[in-house]
């Protein structure tokens, strides 16, 4: 009979108790292949640690120094602060090695969007998620480059729930926007791009939604762009299952187009933080691939 074993889980520290936090916690809950043994921010009274001690996670309120005293018994670092404490926090994990997966836009190096570069990050210590709009709408904003070839203006429009937008996320609203663009001109070629975040007040909360435009002299080939969609929603659907096109590439005059929606699983939040999930699920992908058996 084969006695063939698994490797232990990937040990995970989650630093910041708000919306991502708690959203990640579910999701390395719900991986066979990673555990929560530590879930850490500053207050006491937040939700997060209160939620985290219910479900048995060693909990602190001492912030990123309890990841530093715990540093032996932790494989991987989640981020999901701010962009300016996520900044600091790197500071301090990289001289001591620790593999760091920042859910913030402080942008401090490699970018994972896992549909599009998963492998080359594997052996990364440190990786940047960009920003929930970020992973919903740069992927196929690639689609239509690569058909493309070049274009002139690539425009990408996120909408999410105001009720999951937390105030560590309104506060990194510039760097949301600049570190979106960012990511979009290293993973598509565009003369100029431009990010644009719409936080809606709507009761109930409207469904994540991400519109992708581009303008160019260039014919494409719409049904070749609209199979490469397809392609690439079967890929991201393979770690965000709420991912879907609900409006498929179509053209008036020089300019394309495309809509995305998120909708997230519910495991804490309403259905509609897509917001959330795309970006946590997109960090537990990259971290499942560090333990060689992650989503294929």
């Amino acid at each position: 009979m084969s006695t063939r074993t698994h490797p232990a889980p990937l040990r995970i520290a989650i630093v910041g108790t708000g919306n991502i936090g708690i959203d990640l916690l579910l999701k390395v809950e719900a991986s066979p292949l990673l555990t929560c043994v530590l879930f850490a921010g500053r207050r006491a009274d937040s939700p997060g640690i209160e939620l985290a001690r219910e479900r048995g996670v060693t909990t602190s309120t001492d912030g990123f120094d309890a990841v530093v005293d715990a540093r032996d018994e932790i494989d991987l670092v989640f981020d999901g602060t701010s962009a300016g404490d996520a900044t600091r926090h790197w500071g301090i994990a990289e001289p001591l090695g620790l593999p760091f997966i920042d859910l913030t836009p402080a942008n401090r190096g490699r970018f994972c969007v896992p549909a599009l570069n998963l492998e080359d990050c594997a052996e990364e210590q440190y990786l940047s998620m960009v920003t929930c709009g970020g992973q919903a709408a740069v992927p196929m904003a690639r689609c239509i480059t690569q058909i493309a070839g070049h274009v002139d203006y690539l425009e990408i429009v996120s909408a999410s729930a105001s009720a999951t937008v937390g105030p560590a996320s309104r506060a990194n609203l510039d760097e949301y926007v600049h570190t979106t663009e960012q990511a979009t001109t290293e993973f598509c070629t565009a003369t100029r791009t431009k990010t644009v975040l719409i936080i809606n007040p709507a009761d109930p909360g409207i469904v994540m939604r991400n519109s992708i435009a581009v303008s160019t002299a260039e014919r494409i080939d719409l049904e070749a762009l609209r199979d490469s969609v397809t392609t690439m929603e079967k890929q991201i659907r393979s770690y965000v299952p709420g991912y879907r096109v609900v409006v498929p590439p179509v053209a008036t005059g020089d300019r394309y187009m495309l809509t995305v929606e998120v909708e997230g699983r519910g495991d804490y939040f309403p259905r509609y933080a897509g917001n959330l999930d795309i970006i946590t699920c997109a960090a537990v992908a990259a971290a499942e691939a560090r333990t060689g058996r992650g989503r294929s």
